[in-house]
């Protein structure tokens, strides 16, 4: 086992807490793209609900998500101060460039991209297969189900409301999406900060800090949960844009829908231990309720771009972090 130094040990812990930060940051568009797009609520407000709900969200969730990161993905005997930099980095650098470009890529699978690859880099392998499965099967499974499920809630409410005015229905869903988009806010915290909460865990365990086996420390909850919501409220206003309203015209009952699809789908893989995309899951939501008006009204140019991006994360993460994982070799 490689140890280092405290203050090296300090830093790490540092530049994931930026990491989480910079999740929030890039991701609060998941969040908020849709009620604010529909003018529900204005951005400050918006930014201010999800950072909120963001935080409190360790209240509702355990540590699934953070135990597959953890020792799930990557052999955690191979984990040691330069593997968790090295993925790190890949992770900072592909989200950075992503959100320059205003493009909704994951955070989530940036993360494990660089994990994976400054895991190989070290060890040749060293890749737990079933969790990486897990996690690369979810890549088309969270939007899928948040397409379909979208679908079906707007064939429902379309049904039930069939005789109210229009005005009538989005009066009643400009009250029903101040409530779907803090439920999403709720899912996106809990199943986005325990990826950062797995990687300063896993961190800690490599360096002899849990004699008694692996766990995540509360402290280490209550960290990542503040710094995502404080990255939230810094907002990601370029992808709120991409995600609001260029993919396809929302009004307060497409976003409810959208929102109310993509929470179930949060809630029921963070219970799962499944480190989804938030990006990926709203993404396949908001494109479903587009759908379910008319094929014609989603811009499916402007989708088929963002899926790109998501083909790439991994692999781009990935060869980031592999390349930082040799670069500590070095010096």
């Amino acid at each position: 086992m490689e140890l280092i130094s405290l203050p090296i040990l300090i830093g790490l812990i540092a530049l994931a807490l930026a990491f989480d930060f910079l999740n929030g940051l890039h991701d609060a568009a998941n969040s908020i793209a849709t009620v604010v797009s529909t003018r529900v609520l204005s951005p400050r407000n918006a930014v201010i609900m999800a950072a909120f709900f963001n935080f409190i969200a360790f209240i509702f969730f355990g540590t699934h998500v953070a135990n597959t990161i953890g020792k799930g993905i990557v052999d955690a005997s191979i984990i040691d101060a330069s593997v968790i930099f090295a993925a790190l980095m890949g992770a900072i650098i592909w989200n950075i460039v992503t959100w320059l470009g205003g493009i909704p890529s994951s955070s989530s699978h940036a993360l494990v991209g660089g994990l994976v690859g400054a895991g190989v880099a070290k060890a040749g392998f060293g890749v737990v297969g079933s969790g990486l499965i897990k996690t690369a099967v979810a890549i088309v499974i969270s939007p899928t189900v948040g397409f379909v499920l979208a679908i079906i809630l707007m064939v429902i409410v379309s049904w039930v409301f069939r005789r109210f005015s229009p005005f009538k229905v989005d009066k009643v869903f400009r009250s029903v999406q101040i409530v779907s988009a803090s439920l999403y806010s709720l899912g996106h915290g809990g199943n986005d900060a325990q990826k950062t909460m797995g990687i300063i865990a896993v961190l800690l365990f490599s360096q002899g800090y849990m004699p008694d086996g692996f766990h995540v420390p509360f402290w280490v909850v209550i960290s990542c949960q503040f710094c995502m919501g404080l990255g939230t409220l810094f907002g990601g206003w370029k992808i709120v844009k991409t995600m609001g309203s260029r993919l396809t015209e929302l009004k307060p009952v497409h976003g409810s829908c959208a929102e109310t699809a993509g929470a179930i789908t949060l809630f029921t893989a963070t219970y799962l231990g499944v480190p989804v995309s938030t990006t990926h899951t709203i993404t396949g939501a908001i494109v479903g309720v587009g759908s379910a008006q008319r094929a014609s009204s989603v811009r499916w140019g402007l989708a088929q771009g963002i899926l790109v991006a998501w083909v790439l994360t991994m692999p781009a993460a990935a060869a980031v972090g592999a390349g930082f994982y040799w670069l500590t070799r070095v010096f």
